[in-house]
């Protein structure tokens, strides 16, 4: 039963230390792939890393609308070395509709894996997230949904999209977006009877929803993002600064799991060591058979650590395995909210070292379990037995 209840716990423990490693560690990775292209991101008033999260990362609600045409003024700085707007507000099937220019996708690498770029408004690409959950083919059409959030309701019915081409996987949020021009996602939201009105003033009261920023040198960054925040209506954020925040916020949890994780690891390594003094004791009149037939102190004491050792690997590797079929199923249910997959890797340094630590705490509490066979009487175990 102690023994049992000795690779319970370490299984628990490393289950959790892993599970939380790994998922800190990716989505560490993730934040800053997505992020690092961009310098700054503008956008309406309100939480700067709301911003960051719904312009860049697509797992939230916009801060509102700003209009173009005091983007472009903001864009037209000398500081800035490149401005590329982005616009959304539909959705098909939960994936989000996003109108921007072809250097977006080139700000993430991302190349055609078949068929061809949108050239002409209502046209689309789609990620390769996108294409292999919906599979679609090329020349297909489809309707957008009014929102982020898929729905049957305010269906845009009068004006399909036709998906062009399908993009290569990059491994970032381009992956699980459907990719448009802005025209397309300015002409899909306007009435029919406002169509005409439209035709003459296109060019007029047009609006983005964020505008993505690079500078030529990181002081502009600093520079425009207190004049914009302070002189206009409209807002600045740093990625890299909101990213550090956010991950800043989760590292508190992360810790404290960890934390727990450890607790857990030291009461599995105390169990461990009570299970081999008991082992000792009721194997006393074994032991002193077994030096009668000539084996030495240090061949008992190599049984009672192999026996140790292969409690604690069994402990290790089991709650490995259950540490990565934690990560699927977390990934399984989170990828529909957050559009990201985390990956089942092979086991990095960082494990490494959490299996030394389960080794030394192993030796440590087989040397402290073995004191008795010192001083193990022969005579009176064998004549007791």
């Amino acid at each position: 039963m102690n023994t049992l209840l000795s690779i319970l716990l370490l299984t628990l423990s490393i289950l959790l230390a892993t599970f939380v490693l790994q998922i800190s560690k990716q989505l560490n990775h993730h934040l800053e792939k997505n992020s690092k292209p961009f310098d700054m991101v503008i956008g309406a008033k309100g939480s700067p890393l709301q911003l960051v999260l719904s312009a860049i990362l697509h797992i939230d609600n916009p801060t509102g609308n700003i209009a173009l045409d005091e983007a472009l003024r903001i864009s037209k700085n000398p500081m800035i070395k490149e401005a590329i707007p982005v616009s959304y507000g539909d959705n098909y099937r939960g994936y989000r509709i996003l109108g921007t220019s072809d250097e977006y996708l080139h700000k993430y690498g991302a190349t055609l894996k078949e068929g061809k770029l949108n050239t002409k408004n209502f046209e689309a690409v789609f990620g390769a997230a996108v294409a292999k959950k919906l599979n679609f083919s090329i020349g297909n059409s489809f309707v957008s949904s009014h929102g982020l959030i898929q729905n049957e309701i305010e269906v845009h019915g009068e004006k399909p999209f036709v998906m062009t081409g399908i993009l290569a996987p990059t491994g970032t949020v381009v992956d699980h977006l459907i990719i448009t021009n802005l025209e397309s996602i300015w002409e899909v939201h306007e009435h029919e009877d406002e169509h005409l009105e439209y035709e003459k003033h296109k060019d007029e009261h047009k609006e983005i929803t964020a505008l993505l920023l690079n500078f030529r040198n990181p002081i502009g960054a600093l520079q425009l993002s207190r004049s914009i925040n302070k002189d206009t209506s409209l807002q600045g954020a740093l990625p890299k600064f909101e990213i550090d925040r956010l991950l800043s916020f989760l590292g508190i949890g992360f810790q404290t799991i960890n934390g727990i994780a450890m607790a857990i690891l030291l009461v599995a390594g105390l169990s461990i060591f009570i299970s081999l003094i008991k082992t000792v004791r009721e194997r006393k009149h074994e032991l002193a058979l077994l030096r009668t037939y000539g084996a030495t102190t240090f061949q008992l004491l190599k049984l009672v650590f192999l026996e140790a050792l292969f409690l604690s690997l069994i402990g290790y590797i089991l709650g490995w395995l259950l540490g990565r079929v934690s990560l699927l199923l977390f990934s399984a249910l989170d990828s529909d909210t957050y559009t990201y997959h985390l990956e089942v890797n092979a086991p990095d340094i960082q494990e490494f070292f959490i299996l030394v630590i389960v080794i030394f705490m192993t030796v440590l509490a087989a040397i402290l379990a073995s004191f008795s066979l010192f001083k193990l009487n022969i005579s009176k175990n064998l004549a007791d037995a």
